[in-house]
């Protein structure tokens, strides 16, 4: 959503407690605030505070991404670089790492996609989710934004705002208006009075051209397109978009929160707060992060073939390990023993984990996998699973049963020997 056709008062206006009522609110917008930007300084945290511009100075270059600070002087992503130097000489400009970006994505994604399998990811920074299936694992959709504000937060250093609506557009709109850092609620009620309280440049779609079309029809708010009669709109900008932007007036917008492309991995890893050169530590937390994946891709139906370990050392060297196993699994204790096996053969130098992570790669459904019995199954035998034995399989599935019920930390898995 473009910011400026709002105006600051009218954001300030927009922005209000609109009410608590989530009971038909299951559409989560997440964005990543100004994203490019917290990444460089969550790198270089000695920037903080500061106005900063990530692009390539002189020459022809670009602004991609500017602090809070930066914009404060009138800088935009997408402005010419000498431009921005002008309205704000005193800014930082910091070279792109794109890489960088791809893997802090790549992370961000994990971490909503540990939320619910109904993730649509639009952007490098920013997705929908549907939260319905999530409410009584989890909790309401409130509680959700928040623990994926602190997640992101604590795993990433950056920073996210949460739009909660019942439709998709209302939810992006409602997390444009809650930035930075913050998180709006705009119950089903109070849809309509927030869209008309609005000018005709908020609705998605709506860029300059189509606002100067809509405006010689004294077309100007969103309170004002919503009565004025559908043909009117039409005949201003189209019948195809004037019937969309009739119905976004209107708050009326169908479309589901699709999931992208079928995932080809799960994973999940995390940063220490301080550099671990115990590596029992290490493998503590690799037991919790193979739990995590096995969790997930039992969660979607899924096994996987591969297991991989990433870790990276206090000189932010990274180091990736991978083993394919004889067969599919989604048991947490055979993706943890081998990232265990991985972790041991791995040659850190003698330098402290600053991030560990596991990933189960070549997935499949498990309705299409020949699963064999895991090493533990096989031991017991067929007489003693008869008399009642429990697998490790079955004992995993017994606790996906608790955390849905109970919440995620309801049970955890116990340290293995």
């Amino acid at each position: 959503m473009s910011r400026g056709p709002i105006g600051a008062a009218g954001r300030a206006a927009a922005a209000r407690d609109w009410g608590g009522d989530d009971a038909d609110c299951s559409v989560l917008h997440v964005d990543m605030d100004a994203f490019f930007a917290s990444v460089e300084l969550a790198r270089r945290p000695q920037l903080r505070g500061r106005p900063v511009i990530v692009g390539f100075d002189g020459g022809r270059g670009v602004v991609l991404a500017a602090t809070y600070e930066a914009r404060a002087f009138g800088v935009h992503s997408a402005m010419p670089m000498a431009s921005a130097l002008r309205s704000c000489p005193q800014a930082i400009v910091v070279p792109p790492d794109h890489r960088a970006y791809h893997e802090v994505s790549v992370g961000v994604m994990e971490v909503l996609g540990d939320v619910t399998a109904l993730v649509e990811q639009v952007s490098v920074d920013e997705a929908f989710l549907d939260v319905a299936g999530a409410r009584r694992r989890i909790g309401p959709p409130t509680f959700i934004a928040e623990q994926i504000r602190r997640r992101v937060h604590d795993r990433f250093g950056i920073t996210c705002s949460v739009g909660i609506a019942s439709t998709k557009f209302v939810a992006k709109l409602a997390s444009g208006l809650a930035k930075p850092d913050g998180v709006l609620l705009v119950p089903r009620a109070a849809t309509l009075e927030l869209l008309h309280s609005l000018p005709v440049g908020a609705l998605w779609g709506v860029g300059e051209r189509t606002q100067a079309a809509l405006g010689r029809w004294g077309i100007t708010t969103v309170a004002e397109l919503a009565a004025s009669d559908v043909g009117t709109v039409q005949r201003a900008v189209g019948k195809v978009a004037g019937a969309h932007l009739f119905d976004l007036a209107w708050g009326r917008d169908p479309r589901p929160v699709q999931p992208g492309r079928e995932e080809r991995s799960i994973g999940a890893e995390e940063t220490f707060a301080v550099d671990q050169a115990d590596l029992s530590v290490v493998q503590a937390k690799a037991l919790e992060l193979a739990d995590r994946c096995a969790t997930r891709l039992r969660a979607r139906g899924l096994v996987g073939r591969t297991v991989s370990v990433k870790v990276r050392t206090s000189d932010f060297r990274t180091l990736t390990r991978s083993r394919t196993l004889t067969t599919s699994t989604d048991v947490g204790r055979e993706i943890y023993l081998t990232a265990r096996d991985l972790l041991a053969g791995a040659d850190l130098g003698g330098l402290p984990v600053r991030l560990v992570g596991v990933r189960v790669e070549g997935l499949s459904p498990i309705a299409r996998a020949i699963r064999q019995p895991t090493l533990e199954e096989a031991a017991l035998g067929d007489a003693e699973r008869s008399g009642g034995a429990v697998s490790r399989r079955d004992a995993e599935l017994a606790m996906d049963l608790v955390r849905e019920r109970f919440g995620s930390l309801a049970i955890r898995t116990g340290a293995v020997g």
